[in-house]
């Protein structure tokens, strides 16, 4: 198109320049969901096309906890590839409680002494990133491998937490063994007991 043209037809003109815009800002919105360190807007955008492997419920003392999902791009799970854990809660717990728990389980299940203040930083990691929770409420746990984790209220990203070793001893209290409850880590796992 001609330099004459385009000064006889600025709405034209204006058109190209928008469309380039357009463009550009697409791309540029592409390459940054790219990046490791952006997050997706939601644990199902982070890992597309993931399908349930298993699920089961978590009881105690005959009260149901929550109902677990674990969702993966492939079957069997494969540890070295992200993955999702889904916790659908039936009572209520305190944000505090769910931390202080998890880093218990992690502590009780890993097979060398962890030392107190990795504990103690896990668990002030862990109090930022979770919220209280009750009947109905979903948390999700997206496992980055080699990064760390991200943390989900449903599709609402709560944290992200930059500690590959946290990531997988908290992802272990599901999947790792000696498990607490070895029937749900089975199920979990697909494997049906």
């Amino acid at each position: 198109m001609s330099i004459a043209c385009l000064s006889a037809c600025p709405s034209v003109f204006l058109r190209m320049r928008s469309a380039r815009l357009a463009a550009c800002v697409l791309l540029l919105a592409t390459a940054l969901a790219a990046l490791p360190g952006h997050a997706a807007a939601s644990w199902r955008e982070a890992l597309p096309a993931a399908q349930p492997i298993g699920s089961g419920t978590m009881t105690w003392l005959g009260f149901r906890i929550y109902q677990a999902t674990l969702w993966a791009r492939q079957r069997p799970l494969d540890p070295s590839q992200p993955f999702a854990l889904q916790l659908d809660y039936k009572v209520k717990i305190s944000r505090d409680k769910l931390a202080s728990t998890s880093v218990e389980e992690i502590q009780r299940m890993s097979p060398t002494p962890i030392a107190a203040a990795t504990l103690a930083r896990w668990k002030e990691e862990l109090v930022r990133a979770f919220v209280d929770v009750a009947d109905g409420d979903e948390l999700v746990g997206l496992y980055l491998p080699g990064r760390g984790m991200r943390l989900y209220d449903r599709d609402k990203q709560l944290a992200e937490i930059a500690d590959p070793e946290l990531a997988k001893a908290f992802f272990n209290i599901w999947l790792g063994q000696p498990s607490r409850d070895e029937g749900l880590r089975r199920r979990l796992l697909g494997e049906n007991p």
